[in-house]
């Protein structure tokens, strides 16, 4: 594969990387993984080691912190905070994963010295709290407790902040998880971001803290920074597509997703890892940002990537270590495609892409391809639809009972956006309109939307464009208005949004949202209809 280098040194020019200098001092280390200050009471040789391991661990990158907290107490066997580091590794918090048994093994091995200082025996009870007895649930509270006071008692401890607030954020991430508790956790990174700008946590935590509509510009400064703060580490690279796609800034949530997938391709390639360990995240993300900017056959490129890779890994769930939520080489594959199918309209290609799935054991993905195959056969009013509609309804009542209950809600919406679709096909507007006021009503009692669109199709759009067929383009304009509330500068609502103004005589209006959809679309394929659309009415509007 032709090295993709070049990409990730154009990204980190445009967020404006530059160097950093390792070996700062006892208990501080300045690297490509940013800067971090923990000092502890291990021997120097085994502090070098825990420190990159702390710095990996802020970045999410668990397969080069648990290398490097192991070299720190092969270095020192009696460096009992490599052990609480190497505990660390097992929990992924806001992944929703924990690896628990491995990490009581290895909490094992922490024994009790007179070397420990009472800063690192509040760390170890913390660790001890995260991974004792009782439901994670539980044990995730407690130890948000445990960190509280950790981080009350030692407040000029910048570690202690972190932790602290990557705590909240799993509490958050909990069925009952309240959007305060998130919004704290970001004001203590953003604290630390204040006081130290080239920390790793610092920059990541504000960005997972406010990934949403409504607050992601606080995190805007944070997300130019963090390619810049650990440009080694993949996730670091991608993390700022985050802020990015929430505030529909295309050109720059390309160029992060594919500096992040470069990187990781690279580190693969570099290490002789297997392809599980690529980052199927950023390229799936990616592909979204494509075919928002317009640039399908980019998009049908990675597709096509997905496929040569999962072909080579042997089996579509083929798996490498398993760290984190990225151990599939499939993982990703029905949401791109899907994704591909509903963004580009092109409604032939459902069939021909849903053969195979990347996940087969998972509802939900199983559910995307027959969402989208169900979808582009409602579009035609196709007698078929009736069909695929009974077998999603079947996938969500198997759901109900396993650990895709709490995704009931999208699957109903699926439902009932297909059944809306074919209603208006065949001339059922009322009909659809009632099923389109419940799909809207249920998606926005979900968790407000973080990447791309968990739906594939938004409801609003959706009915946006269902209002359009059936002539009522004032009404048709406030759902697409709602939709760009939601997801920012979102080609297709752009045009929906362009198309009503036009139909309800307003050319100003429809000028400016075909100007904006111009913009997004500076790099599109040229050949898109859509694109010639816009193009010939600000002709048209240029001329009058």
């Amino acid at each position: 594969m032709p090295s993709r280098l070049p990409r990730l040194t154009a990204f980190l020019l445009l967020v404006g990387w530059v160097g950093t200098a390792s070996g700062a001092g006892p208990g501080i280390q300045e690297s490509q993984l940013g800067k971090v200050e923990f000092p502890t009471s291990g021997s120097d040789h085994a502090q070098s080691h825990f420190l990159r391991g702390v710095a990996a661990l802020h970045s999410f990158w668990y397969e080069e912190a648990l290398e490097a907290f192991r070299a720190a107490t092969k270095a020192d066997p009696d460096f009992m905070m490599g052990y609480w580091g190497e505990a660390m590794v097992h929990n992924h918090p806001i992944w929703k994963e924990q690896d628990t048994e491995a990490a009581r093994q290895v909490l094992t091995k922490i024994k009790d010295s007179a070397k420990l200082t009472p800063r690192e025996r509040a760390y170890l009870n913390a660790v001890a709290v995260l991974y004792g007895e009782g439901d994670k649930a539980a044990r995730d509270k407690a130890y948000a407790a445990a960190m509280e006071r950790l981080y009350r008692d030692y407040p000029e401890d910048l570690e202690a902040a972190c932790f602290y607030a990557l705590s909240l954020l799993a509490v958050a991430s909990q069925p009952d998880g309240q959007l305060r508790t998130r919004i704290q956790a970001g004001a203590i990174a953003l604290d630390v971001f204040n006081k130290s700008p080239n920390h790793p946590c610092a920059a990541h935590y504000t960005i997972h803290a406010f990934d949403d509509p409504d607050h992601a510009i606080l995190a805007l400064p944070a997300a130019r920074r963090y390619a810049r703060i650990a440009p080694e580490s993949h996730h670091a690279l991608h993390m700022p597509a985050h802020i990015f796609l929430q505030l529909g800034m295309w050109p720059e949530a390309a160029a992060s997703n594919e500096a992040g997938w470069a990187a990781s391709v690279a580190w693969v390639n570099r290490e002789g890892l297997s392809l599980s360990h690529r980052d199927y995240h950023s390229l799936y993300w990616l592909e979204y940002v494509y075919l928002q900017q317009g640039r399908y056959k980019k998009a049908e490129e990675l597709l096509a990537l997905k496929r040569k890779d999962m072909a080579e890994a042997g089996g579509h769930g083929a798996k490498g270590k398993p760290f984190g939520h990225k151990d599939e080489v499939g993982r990703y594959f029905d949401e791109m495609v899907a994704t591909y199918v509903v963004e580009t309209e092109r409604w032939d290609a459902a069939a021909q892409m849903s053969g195979a799935t990347g996940s087969k054991d998972d509802a939900q993905v199983r559910a995307l391809p027959l969402y989208a195959r169900a979808l582009a056969t409602a579009q035609k009013g196709a007698p078929e639809t009736d069909t695929l509609l009974a077998d999603l309804q079947t996938l969500r009542t198997k759901a109900k009972d396993t650990d895709q209950s709490r995704r009931e809600k999208s699957y109903e919406v699926r439902e009932l956006q297909v059944a809306a679709v074919s209603r208006a096909a065949r001339g059922g507007y009322v009909a659809a309109f009632a099923l389109m006021m419940k799909a809207v009503e249920l998606e926005e009692k979900m968790k407000p939307p973080s990447g791309p669109p968990e739906m594939i199709k938004p409801s609003h759009e959706l009915w946006g464009e269902i209002l359009l067929r059936a002539g009522r383009p004032q009404e048709a304009a406030q759902q697409f208005a709602t939709s760009l509330q939601r997801h920012p500068m979102r080609a297709r609502s752009l045009l929906g949004i362009a198309r009503a103004a036009a139909q309800s005589g307003d050319r100003a209006a429809a000028a400016e949202a075909y100007g904006k959809l111009l913009e997004v679309w500076a790099q599109a394929d040229a050949d898109l209809p859509e694109l010639k659309e816009a193009r010939d009415y600000m002709h048209q509007a240029s001329a009058r």
